[in-house]
């Protein structure tokens, strides 16, 4: 079974510079193990992290570095198209007063009108969410238009900094991350052509919304400004938005669509805004 794994991350960084690695490479794995098949495609991406350690070090032999609070974190992992599991999404933001974190396995289809799709795959995550969601309050507002790409266990949350919060967060990532790859092991692997087209356009769907609407882009854009910001967001923290697909974003979401073809840059506020968790305690969608 395979999966791709994009994301990014700034652990450390010195004065005000941001250090973001490079996204692991398309891995193709079996399930015993997740071994590396041999028929894997060669990987050819360089990692820049000794050209930065080594510039860190030598930089440390004549002067004090203090380090920065900024850390940013975004790991998303795709399943092939031949299955229909969801999509695992961590995006943590963390300054020296604040945190922004959404940690969810993001449902890869509808699953507020298609019933079937949530049972499979989330009727026995609902404790897990529960769980969680007493330790991280609900962060605030989401458009309707977000909360169709999260699922009932979502967590979505800001917390002021502290390491006990940082541990509870560390054991939700790790029991998502456990979960998500028990759902891989037990998947079946669809044949059918058209369910196999529907899930790939349902992963570039979601590639499409992370561009243009991911919440994290006011941040990124303040750091790196607008055009840095634009390119990484599609040819390095989404990178299979240009590859998987041909649709636009108006054609995924019209809604967003101005007369004269441009995209509404107020979009992120269209639709009825969520100030609390749209979803009861079995799981089922209440915000309507």
């Amino acid at each position: 079974m395979g999966f791709r794994i994009s994301g990014s991350s700034s652990s450390s960084c010195f004065c005000l510079q941001r250090t973001l690695l490079p996204p692991l490479t398309a891995i193709a794995t079996s399930t015993r193990g997740f071994k590396r098949r041999s028929n894997c495609i060669p990987s050819c991406s360089v990692s820049y992290r000794k050209f930065v350690e080594f510039a860190l070090d030598e930089t440390t032999l004549h002067t004090h570095l203090i380090p920065s609070p900024l850390q940013v974190l975004d790991f998303t992992v795709f399943p092939k198209a031949e299955y229909d599991i969801p999509i695992f999404c961590a995006n943590f933001f963390t300054s020296a007063k604040t945190n922004i974190v959404v940690l969810d396995l993001n449902p890869l289809h509808d699953i507020i009108n298609q019933h079937e799709y949530k049972e499979k795959y989330f009727k026995s995550l609902i404790p897990l969410g529960l769980k969680y969601a007493e330790l991280f309050p609900w962060g605030g507002k989401l458009t309707s238009e977000s909360i169709n790409f999260f699922s009932p266990i979502v967590i979505w949350t800001k917390f002021t900094s502290n390491p006990e919060k940082y541990d509870i967060l560390y054991s939700a990532f790790r029991e998502y991350y456990k979960v998500w790859l028990k759902l891989i092991c037990k998947a079946d692997k669809e044949t059918d052509e058209s369910q196999i087209f529907h899930n790939l356009e349902a992963q570039h769907r979601y590639l499409t919304w992370r561009v243009e609407k991911d919440p994290g882009q006011g941040v990124l854009k303040k750091l790196i400004g607008d055009t840095l910001a634009k390119d990484m967001l599609r040819s390095f923290l989404f990178n299979g938005v240009d590859e998987l697909g041909s649709k636009t974003f108006n054609d995924y979401f019209p809604r967003y669509c101005c007369q004269e073809g441009t995209l509404n840059k107020k979009g992120n506020v269209i639709g009825k805004s969520f100030e609390n968790r749209p979803w009861n305690a079995r799981g089922e969608f209440i915000g309507e």
